[in-house]
């Protein structure tokens, strides 16, 4: 019985997988998303807590008023601020810096 060679090509096989896998851990290739809105004492807490994490690992980050969102609004009122990474909620109310360190990888 012949057995296939392992083999370091990028067509998803067992290195693929690994690259793929180390690519989600880089913090720049990863978004965070603080959802507030104007005026929330927190929500000015959080931003200060992302911008200065974001700009240390390089990740990128973008705000969300829940007021211009209707589907934010329903899903997230009563949580704010909320702070997604790459789309998933990862906290609410306070944001821990060491914490969003971590989840981005850095």
């Amino acid at each position: 019985m012949r057995v296939p060679a392992v083999t370091g090509r990028d067509n998803g096989g067992m290195f693929g997988r690994a690259k793929k896998k180390d690519a989600a851990k880089d913090p720049a290739a990863r978004t965070v998303t603080l959802i507030g809105k104007p005026g929330c004492h927190l929500c000015d807490d959080a931003r200060a807590v992302v911008e200065a994490v974001c700009a240390e690992t390089g990740a990128r980050w973008e705000e969300r008023d829940i007021l211009q969102d209707e589907a934010l609004y329903k899903e997230y009122w009563e949580q704010i601020p909320v702070v997604l990474v790459d789309g998933e909620q990862h906290t609410f109310w306070r944001v821990d810096a060491d914490r969003l360190r971590r989840e981005l990888g850095a």
